[in-house]
């Protein structure tokens, strides 16, 4: 690619992660490189074992857990730390074609690191990497340098329902 853009994906809604992991797979069907980095999450989630099947994928988490039942620790805010000089060094490498922050916009939204450190590895990566940042919550600065961002809304979901995750399809 002659020049990479910045992708955001934030919402309440549904789909952001799901929509990040299909441009991966396009990527990787036209012959791409991808890292996908996840903050946050630290499920056994079923596209951790993507790189088994994709071997241009790779994707590690970052997180610790997800934070509806408790505040952010310090090791919450370390692990976010060592993750994004891991994706500032896949977005600067010139490796790969596509990077994912995954659920950044959530990191951001606690605490776990600051917007100007998010927008300096962006400044700073590889100008042909693509480059996605997932999550509920983007804050207006990611917003203003990104390129394209798409708003997931919800307007009628299951889980409200009593339907609880399910493998393949929510994790």
């Amino acid at each position: 690619m002659e020049r990479g853009y910045i992708h955001v994906y934030t919402g309440n809604g549904k789909g952001k992660t799901t929509a990040a992991l299909g441009m991966s797979l396009r990527c990787i069907c036209a012959g791409k490189q991808v890292f996908f980095g996840q903050f946050i999450k630290d499920w056994s989630y079923s596209e951790l074992k993507a790189g088994e099947f994709l071997p241009d994928f790779e994707i590690v988490q970052f997180g610790r857990g997800c934070f509806i039942s408790r505040d952010p620790t310090e090791e919450d805010r370390r692990a976010a730390c060592e993750g994004l000089i891991r994706c500032s060094q896949a977005l600067q490498s010139g490796e790969y074609d596509l990077v994912v922050l995954d659920e950044v916009n959530v990191a951001l939204y606690y605490d776990l690191f600051g917007v100007a450190d998010v927008i300096d590895i962006l400044e700073r990566r590889d100008p042909r990497t693509e480059v996605v940042l997932t999550g509920r919550y983007a804050p207006q600065e990611i917003i203003d340098v990104a390129d394209l961002v798409t708003e997931m809304r919800e307007i009628k979901h299951y889980f409200n329902e009593g339907v609880e995750a399910r493998a393949g399809i929510e994790c």
